[in-house]
């Protein structure tokens, strides 16, 4: 039976979805992180299909989202963008340093995936650590510079007011290439990294994960360890095959 156990590690509100009669045993870990106005239960589906295939699924609540909102509405929350990749940042550390204290990863076989912002998230984290085994980034950009200054300028054709001063925006635009994994291929080393986007997506633009993708294949000796899978038609909403396919991916290089 595959149980879904609450807990609060170090402050942020978690799930972990796993075989019961495993609870407490060392497993392989897949952590997802959800998107930007959303939570960690909307990711129960694919954490299920995991845990079906042997995996330990930890979904945490980022920060401003969930149990973790602090009122701000879905346009706020939007705003804030950033600020919540960054956070998540800084705790994937202390996500992963808690399961490894409980002996609870199997010979620190650690993979990560998210949705739009926890795609994002996701090739952000792989320019910092190198602890991460397996990749899948589902919609998300894996060039946050590009994005925050289509971002910036979206707002301002549609009339919008931004949040910050134009100082402000260059100085996060600017800050972003520590994190930007397109100006940091060669820290991917060869490991296993999956991209899935819909072609219609409006919200988080195809073309930077499949421009990113046809740029760095050539950095892979193994070109089996990365995938593009485009779905045509699609927007900005996971679909079940690409649920499968990702956990496919998993199961294969985790």
């Amino acid at each position: 039976m595959i149980g879904i156990y609450r807990e609060t590690i170090k402050g942020i509100p978690t799930l972990f979805v796993v075989d019961s009669a495993k609870e407490n045993e060392p497993l392989p870990v897949v952590t997802y992180i959800h998107g930007v106005t959303s939570v960690k239960e909307q990711n129960l589906p694919i954490a299920y299909a995991l845990a079906r295939k042997g995996y330990r699924v930890v979904l945490p609540d980022c920060y401003l989202h969930g149990e973790r909102e602090e009122g701000l509405n879905k346009q706020e929350q939007s705003y804030r963008l950033w600020d919540v990749v960054v956070q998540n940042l800084k705790e994937l550390p202390i996500l992963r340093n808690e399961l490894e204290a409980r002996n609870l990863i199997l010979d620190h076989r650690f993979g990560l995936a998210g949705t739009s912002m926890g795609g994002i998230t996701t090739s952000a984290a792989l320019t910092q650590y190198s602890w991460i085994k397996v990749a899948a980034v589902m919609m998300g950009s894996p060039q946050p510079v590009r994005f925050a200054k289509e971002q910036v300028r979206s707002i301002k054709e549609m009339g919008m007011e931004i949040p910050m001063t134009v100082e402000e925006q260059e100085k996060l635009v600017a800050s972003l290439s520590d994190i930007d994994l397109s100006e940091q291929m060669d820290k991917l080393n060869g490991r296993p990294l999956f991209f899935w986007h819909g072609e219609e997506d409006d919200i988080v633009p195809f073309d930077h994960s499949y421009s990113f993708y046809n740029q760095v294949i050539s950095h892979y000796k193994n070109p089996e360890n990365i995938r593009f899978l485009r779905e045509v038609g699609r927007d900005h909403k996971v679909s079940t095959y690409a649920i499968g396919e990702a956990v496919n991916w998993f199961e294969l290089h985790l």
